[in-house]
């Protein structure tokens, strides 16, 4: 289905009772759900990106004070956090890089990280951003299974922003990932000034893929002190659990990640993102940089709410 900016919205706008039911129908028809992917994000290189993303404290331009660029991680150390994710039930091992892409003095030791946390029967992800076809085809040959590289926000909001790459940009990378023969994972982040029709428009482009991308993590913005977004207004818990939900019935078979943020939210709030069809979190103390609530009290709210981790052999 090619998706409108219209229909978007026409579901956004429905009683939020109808747009429940519709998402949990969606759901249901394609996942257990009760089930919830787990996924664990180490930084394996942060700090002095010389991008000017708008929302992020690993910005070299950033105005405030910067965090100290730190060099790329030992390979034996990624591997050894992996083992210990996987301990903790994550399926799904992420590894992020502050770089505006990847140089090839770098290569051979991120092939070497994606090979072993693969050799530990773990799913594979990096965001490194951008990526050449070459490289996209050297980490395919690797092993890594997913590429994340997110939107941000609609393609009118997104040079309010960031302004040092392009909408444009963003794209041909997903491009050169599904060339690669990779599975996508790209999504966007909610509270950074944007519209309603600034996330309907996002989701449409990532549902008008040629393939939508299998995991959609969805992020509210953590308004970090020193970035040009430390004053942004929160948003709504309301809208967010709507645009999870929509999320949700225009992908109906992706994975749609609950992520950056869940420090900010309710127990309760949590609790309508998985009934709105959300399926994927991070697990652990910290995500690139920020905090993330940890094991304890995600198993704790898990109970509650009679849900449990996905297991393997079920994970895209």
């Amino acid at each position: 289905m090619n998706w409108t900016r219209a229909e978007a919205r026409r579901l956004y706008d429905l009683p939020f009772a109808d747009l429940m039911f519709e998402a949990q129908t969606v759901h249901r028809r394609h996942f257990d759900p009760n089930r919830v992917q787990m996924s664990k994000l180490l930084s394996i290189k942060t700090g002095g990106c010389p991008e000017d993303c708008g929302y992020c404290s690993q910005s070299a331009r950033m105005p405030g004070e910067k965090l100290k660029a730190s060099k790329l991680m030992e390979v034996e150390r990624v591997i050894d956090e992996a083992r210990k994710a996987k301990a903790g039930g994550a399926t799904r091992y992420c590894m992020g890089a502050a770089w505006r892409s990847p140089k090839e003095r770098d290569m051979d030791m991120v092939v070497a990280m994606v090979e072993g946390v693969k050799g530990l029967g773990m799913e594979t992800c990096m965001t490194l951003g951008m990526l050449s076809v070459d490289q996209a085809f050297r980490l395919k040959d690797a092993g890594l299974d997913y590429y994340n590289h997110n939107l941000d926000t609609s393609e009118r909001y997104y040079s309010e922003i960031i302004t040092s790459r392009t909408f444009a940009d963003r794209l041909e990378t997903l491009d050169n990932v599904r060339m690669a023969g990779m599975k996508v994972c790209a999504g966007g982040i909610l509270g950074m000034g944007e519209t309603v029709d600034d996330r309907c428009d996002m989701l449409c482009t990532l549902a008008n893929m040629a393939e939508a991308p299998e995991s959609v993590p969805i992020n509210m913005l953590i308004p970090i002190p020193g970035t040009k977004l430390e004053n942004a207004d929160p948003i709504d818990p309301i809208s967010f659990v709507r645009t999870i939900a929509v999320a949700r019935i225009m992908m109906p078979e992706s994975h749609v990640r609950l992520s950056a943020g869940r420090t900010e939210m309710s127990d309760e709030t949590q609790a309508l993102c998985f009934l709105a069809g959300a399926n994927s979190i991070f697990v652990g103390d910290t995500l690139l940089t920020a905090d993330n609530p940890g094991e304890d009290h995600d198993g704790a709210l898990f109970r509650r709410l009679g849900v449990e981790p996905e297991e393997m052999d079920a994970a895209e």
